[in-house]
């Protein structure tokens, strides 16, 4: 019998029995597949990647093509989990159209249950084009990482009464397009509880404290991975990029003193037939 994926009806259900909603990221199928045997069952496939995989020091140089590649291997490493497609830099701004054609390629051809764009009030007729084709979308407000270079850098967003209200518009505006669920990047926690109040869909902190209805984080900054630098909204749950150093080392010390492989990691052949050689 096939497994059933999780679908978009979970997000609901959740913020209406007040259930915390765990989002991660995952680029691959063998994160995604560890994560989701931890049960997480909602998996996003993060244009993050340019910085965490690809090493670029911002998400903008990742393309539509690298976004489909990496969701097809999450897709493939998974049987029940909701896998989120984040549309790159300029491939839903131009048009309406165009953010259709690309959505679509994430569902058909990655076989994502749903796509992810950043935007408020300038972006919800584009959301709205896209649900009303049957395509689910999580909007991104607040700090937008596709727009680092106009925002001045990483900087907490809506900490001026101009600044909130927008973002509270934001919210309303990609709530009323459509969206089933909205991200809130580093957004004062006080400002983001309250548009958690306010809205009927759920939100998804990230840096923006606790009185969100879910939070995501980036799989490389909780287990230790990513050591550019510590986001202040992270907790590193695990030190793998240290335990990956440790046991690369002892590799190589063994393999230096003839340690490994010894003979048990190897197979053998007839004692006769050795001898005939």
């Amino acid at each position: 019998m096939q497994t059933v994926r999780v679908n978009v009806s979970y997000f609901q259900q959740h913020k209406t029995k007040g259930i915390p909603i765990v989002m991660l990221t995952a680029y691959d199928a063998t994160t995604a597949r560890i994560a989701e045997q931890a049960g997480v069952q909602v998996l996003l496939v993060g244009d993050t990647l340019g910085m965490v995989v690809q090493g670029h020091d911002t998400t903008v140089p990742v393309t539509l093509d690298e976004m489909l590649y990496h969701t097809r291997l999450v897709v493939r490493g998974t049987e029940r989990a909701f896998v989120i497609g984040d549309l790159p830099f300029m491939t839903y701004n131009i048009s309406s159209d165009q953010a259709l054609a690309n959505a679509a390629r994430f569902l058909q051809q990655a076989g994502a249950q749903s796509v992810k764009l950043e935007g408020g009030q300038h972006m919800a007729p584009t959301i709205h084009r896209l649900v009303e084709n049957g395509i689910p979308v999580m909007a991104h407000i607040g700090l937008t990482p596709q727009s680092v270079y106009q925002l001045g850098g990483w900087r907490v967003q809506g900490r001026t009464k101009a600044a909130a209200t927008r973002l509270m518009d934001d919210a309303r505006a990609v709530e009323e397009a459509g969206a089933y669920a909205v991200v809130l990047e580093l957004v004062p926690t006080e400002l983001a509880a309250l548009i958690s109040q306010r809205l009927q869909i759920p939100t998804i902190g990230i840096g923006a404290g606790p009185g969100c209805d879910g939070q995501v984080q980036v799989m490389h900054d909780i287990l230790g991975l990513f050591e550019a630098f510590v986001p202040k909204h992270t907790y590193q749950y695990a030190q793998l990029g240290e335990a990956m150093r440790t046991a690369i080392t002892t590799y190589k010390t063994e393999v230096e003193q003839r340690l490994f492989p010894t003979a048990a990691h190897a197979a053998s052949i007839d004692t006769d037939l050795l001898a005939e050689l």
